[in-house]
């Protein structure tokens, strides 16, 4: 089979379309993801109100030594409101009750900011881990619903990249978007705010070292950008290398090619480290520059705040607001700097969001019709004029002329060299592909008119490399037929010439297949594979060289039990030996996407030198 791979470069969806696409899979978290930043905007407003109510306590503390000393000052004008709310009726006022009520004032709003957090955290984790939970399961369906054409345009190791590493990226940016990235701006607006009411001179200092920040991120992001994209490119390469590794790993021992597969894998890794270490040297200056916006900032809050403390004689600031602007200060810095990380994460995430869109956006190229038929009244198959390749890019047809009549019972064997496209025939037939041109006709119905399910429900294919998943043989039997009972396995079993190995087995039918059946033999497999397509008892069974691993013996019961068993059935086998076709009603050649020959086992001994050569070698070779 002349087939490429085809992986795809990738192009940026725009931020709308990914928001779109990803916003989506957030559903049944939406109230969760709507209670955190609530929960969060609580926490903040709470914590920012501790550093006043403090200002307003050390307000009235000096308010009541000025009132007990008779010293002169100036104090602040809301901590007297406060002081004589609280000692009204009161001869003199007592400084140990004040300072116990403000107490226990900045203890229900420390408890209840914690309360606040607590949930906030609760509900982050519920939304971000079911947002992930969604996006993989969406992910994995529409996977399941791409046709083979589809799949040819991601590799399998990028799918298994976008499926986890770039799921958990953007679960962590979702994360902290919805509780990170409201509290941090939430706590520098609220911060301003206050920081504003107590000095709006000195909170002028902010807005100067504001756009420093700003800049510097803008050329952090822009640079990085780039590298993240070719990194996750890279790191579908490094996973292709371990699968193909672990999935021939019999292959690399028994060829001593573990040097080799070491070093294969050393340079995919020493590839996606060396653009992290690009990336990470200019993520790294946003450390540097926070530093810089933060030190700034604090020495020059110091030297303003403690020139007006001095030259005003507390006039225009007091030193309690200067250590309330100070808590505020840090906060907004702080918030700063949250956001910054905010930032690099949203970065580092984007190119994952951008590949989880591309398989979320992927249509699949074979879809049923809008009214479809949903009946295959047999099992009867007709080429007409089919021409195939398997990229509309490609140069040349992987089949080309195909005409090709089959009647609904009759048994077709098809033969021909290595790459001279049988497989390709076949995969037309349910759809596994579409004809470039021409058209498949199933039971006198045009393929591409049917209800997929339907159609493909009516055709069971064997292919090349068979394929058992890690279960029991029960349940890897039920994949072609779930409702099958344990006598109909059995039958099916002893039809494929499956049931006397599995009776050797210590808990037979209950026997664990490990994942890809590596515990069982190729022929083993093969057998266990044809029984499960008998389960399904489909009016056409499609063979490919599914018998390649069995004897000539078990490959003769083998097609005896088909034609016993399933007269009905249309049956085309694929095979490399003349013994598995030699009794079936019509024999293909095919050479290079053609049809070069056709005819009974008679007929092509009798007419064709290719069929002769290929009889008699084989023959020989019997001998």
């Amino acid at each position: 089979m002349n087939k490429k791979k085809v992986k795809t470069k990738g192009t940026d969806p725009g931020f709308g379309t990914i928001l779109k696409t990803l916003g989506g899979s957030v559903r049944e978290y939406k109230k969760a993801s709507i209670l955190t930043p609530i929960f969060v905007m609580g926490e903040v407003i709470l914590e920012c109100l501790i550093p006043w109510v403090m200002t307003l306590l050390l307000g009235a503390i000096e308010y009541v030594g000025m009132m007990q000393t008779g010293a002169s000052g100036t104090p602040d004008p809301l901590a007297v409101k406060i002081v004589d709310f609280l000692t009204r009726g009161q001869a003199e006022p007592n400084l140990l009750i004040i300072i116990l009520e403000f107490g226990l004032v900045m203890l229900a709003i420390a408890f209840l900011s914690l309360l606040f957090g607590a949930l906030s955290g609760k509900y982050c984790a519920t939304a971000s881990s079911g947002f992930a939970k969604n996006l993989r399961k969406d992910m994995f369906g529409r996977i399941q619903g791409f046709s083979f054409s589809n799949i040819d345009k991601f590799s399998t190791a990028s799918l298994v990249t976008r499926l986890t590493t770039d799921v958990t990226n953007v679960e962590m940016s979702y994360m902290m978007i919805i509780r990170t990235a409201v509290r941090a701006p939430f706590m520098l607006i609220f911060s301003i705010i206050m920081a504003f009411s107590i000095n709006w001179e000195m909170a002028l200092i902010f807005l100067c070292t504001s756009p420093i920040l700003a800049l510097g991120l803008y050329f952090i992001m822009t640079k990085a950008i780039p590298f993240f994209n070719r990194i996750f490119h890279k790191y579908d390469a490094m996973n292709e290398s371990v699968e193909e590794n672990v999935r021939g790993m019999r292959v690399v021992k028994s060829y001593v090619r573990e040097d080799y597969e070491k070093e294969k894998f050393g340079k995919a890794s020493s590839n996606v480290r060396d653009d992290f270490i690009k990336a990470e040297k200019l993520i790294a200056l946003n450390t540097p520059l926070m530093n810089f916006c933060v030190y700034f900032g604090i020495t020059a809050i110091y030297v303003v705040g403690s020139i007006l403390i001095i030259n005003s004689n507390q006039a225009l600031l007091q030193i309690t607001q200067l250590q309330s602007f100070m808590t505020y200060s840090f906060q907004i810095l702080m918030s700063l700097m949250m956001v910054s990380m905010i930032l690099v994460m949203v970065l580092m995430s984007y190119a994952s969001a951008t590949r989880i869109t591309e398989v979320l956006r992927e249509k699949s190229s074979i879809v049923s019709p809008e009214n479809p038929v949903t009946e295959v009244k047999d099992g009867s198959v007709v080429f007409e004029n089919v021409n195939f390749k398997y990229s509309e890019k490609a140069e040349k047809y992987a089949l080309s002329g195909i005409n090709l009549t089959i009647k609904s019972g009759e048994t077709i064997g098809i033969i021909g060299q290595t790459g001279s496209s049988k497989t390709s025939l076949v995969q037309l037939i349910p759809r596994l592909y579409d004809v470039s041109s021409g058209s498949v006709k199933v039971g006198g119905v045009d393929v591409k008119n049917y209800d997929l399910e339907v159609l493909r429900n009516s055709v069971a294919m064997v292919l090349q490399k068979n394929v058992l998943f890690s279960g029991t043989i029960k349940e890897n039997m039920r994949w072609g037929n779930k409702d099958a009972t344990d006598e109909e396995i059995q039958d099916a079993c002893k039809l494929a010439q499956a049931d006397e190995f599995i009776q050797n087995f210590p808990d037979k039918y209950d026997s664990y297949i490990e994942q890809g059946g590596v515990n069982v033999s190729g022929g083993q497999k093969q057998r266990l594979c044809i029984a499960r397509a008998l389960l399904k008892k489909p009016k056409i069974l499609i063979l490919d060289d599914s018998t390649s691993a069995v004897d000539t013996k078990t490959d003769a019961l083998i097609r005896h039990s088909l034609r016993t068993y399933i007269p009905e059935t249309t049956k085309i086998v694929i095979a490399q030996r003349i013994a598995s076709v030699q009794d079936a009603d019509k024999i293909l050649i095919m050479d290079g996407g053609s049809i070069i020959a056709m005819g009974s086992h008679e007929e092509l001994m009798a007419n064709n030198s290719i069929y002769q050569e290929l009889y008699y070698s084989q023959n020989k070779e019997a001998k």
